[in-house]
Formats: structure tokens, C-alpha cells, sequence
């Protein structure tokens, strides 16, 4: 249950950073567009306060999805150390460190993402009234755009890998959990056939000796009757 709530605390954590990516890449084409429409740089720029504050909503989002996963890397790292959790468990181990690497590299995407935001929109307010430095600084954003789209993608590729992954593991060990216990259930009908197999000869032989034991008390009954008839003929004749 753990690892499901950190897996559905992942996806949502990898779709918020790849919308935050994007909003602090086309901050400053966004806000260089608005600034060509328009002859004076003194114009309010309110869609550029709209970005600002989805920036700060998306920002406190993210760092209270990194809180919850914290929380269930926790609480997963609480359960292996359990009594009742095997020690040598290496696969467990591998999940939680699986896990906490993830944690991280979201951690730090997040910082380095927010820092860049933050260094592009001080950026901007300085070179607000500065048009070759706008337009320089636009078409250098342009390529870091498609080089981030590129990036972007292929960070997608390598977690889903990661995904896929991590759901092996998880059926190889349900399948290693059901093949210990049908090997317990074969362990325990093994031994008691070896118990049946054990009892079997002992009661065979009890009855061969009850059989020898009639046979004997009927030979012993018929040589009584034997000897008791001749003796009888004997007396009846003299």
C-alpha cells in the first residue's frame, strides 16, 4: 500500500514538474511577445502577474507533494526496519532505495527549476527597458525551448522505464511469496504422507500376528478335540 501511495505521489509530482518546466521556459518568450505589441515598456504586464502567481501556487503544490512522499519513504523505511520484516530481503531494500532516489531527483529538479524561474525573472526586470537585450536574450530562449522540449521528453521515456520496472519487481516478488508458501503447503502434505506411509507397516504387522495368534489357538483347540474323540473310541471299544 505504501508503494502505491509513493507511485500515484510520483506520477502526480513528474506531471506538476513538467508543467512547471514549461510555465518557467515560456515566462520570458511570454513576456517578450507582450512587450513587441506594445511601444512602451512602462504598459502593465498582467498576464505576466498571472504567471507569477501560478508560478508561487504550482511551487507550494509541488513542495507539499515532496512533503507526502518524504513522509511515505518514511514510513516505508520504518516498515523494513520492523521485527517482522525478513532482513535479507534484497528486493525491498532495492524499492526503498529506488524510491528515495527518485525523492531526490525531484527534490533537486524542483530547486533547480524554481532557481532558474526565479534568476529569469529577475532577469527580465532588469532588462525590461533594454529592447537588443530582449531580443537577443528571445531568440537564445527559443533554442533553450526546443532543447528543453527534447530533454523534457526523453525524462519522460526514462520514467516510464522506471515505472515498468519497478512493476516487475513487484510481480516477481508476489510470484516468490506464492511459490514459498505452495512449497510450505507441499512440505506439509509430503510429511504427512511419511506419517500415513510409518503407521501403515506397523498396523500390518499387528494383524499377521492376530492371524498367527488364531491360527495357532485353532490348531491347539483341534488337537484337544482330536486326542478327547480317540480316547473316547479307546474307552467305548475296551
Amino acid at each position: 500500500d505504501l508503494r502505491k501511495q509513493a507511485r500515484q505521489l510520483e506520477n502526480e509530482l513528474d506531471l506538476k514538474l513538467v508543467s512547471f518546466s514549461k510555465l518557467c521556459t515560456s515566462y520570458s518568450s511570454s513576456r517578450d511577445g507582450r512587450r513587441d505589441r506594445y511601444s512602451s515598456d512602462t504598459t502593465p504586464l498582467l498576464n505576466g502577474s498571472s504567471q507569477d502567481r501560478m508560478f508561487e501556487t504550482m511551487a507550494v503544490e509541488i513542495e507539499q507533494l515532496l512533503g507526502k512522499l518524504t513522509g511515505i519513504n518514511d514510513k516505508m523505511a520504518e516498515y523494513t526496519n520492523s521485527a517482522g520484516v525478513p532482513s535479507l530481503n534484497a528486493a525491498l531494500m532495492h524499492t526503498l532505495q529506488r524510491h528515495r532516489d527518485i525523492l531526490q531527483d525531484y527534490t533537486h529538479e524542483f530547486h533547480k527549476t524554481k532557481a532558474n524561474f526565479l534568476a529569469i525573472r529577475e532577469r527580465e526586470n532588469l532588462l525590461g527597458s533594454v529592447r537588443k537585450d530582449i531580443e537577443s536574450y528571445k531568440s537564445a530562449s527559443g533554442v533553450n525551448n526546443r532543447r528543453t522540449e527534447l530533454f523534457l521528453k526523453e525524462h519522460e521515456h526514462l520514467r516510464n522505464s522506471d515505472r515498468l520496472i519497478e512493476e516487475t519487481i513487484s510481480i516477481a516478488m508476489a510470484t516468490k511469496e506464492n511459490m514459498t508458501s505452495q512449497r510450505g503447503m507441499l512440505k506439509s502434505i509430503q510429511s504427512k504422507m511419511n506419517t500415513l506411509a510409518n503407521r501403515f507397516p506397523a498396523v500390518n504387522s499387528l494383524i499377521q500376528r492376530i492371524n498367527l495368534r488364531k491360527q495357532r489357538d485353532s490348531l491347539i483347540l483341534g488337537g484337544v478335540i482330536g486326542v478327547c474323540t480317540i480316547l473316547l473310541l479307546l474307552y467305548a471299544f475296551h
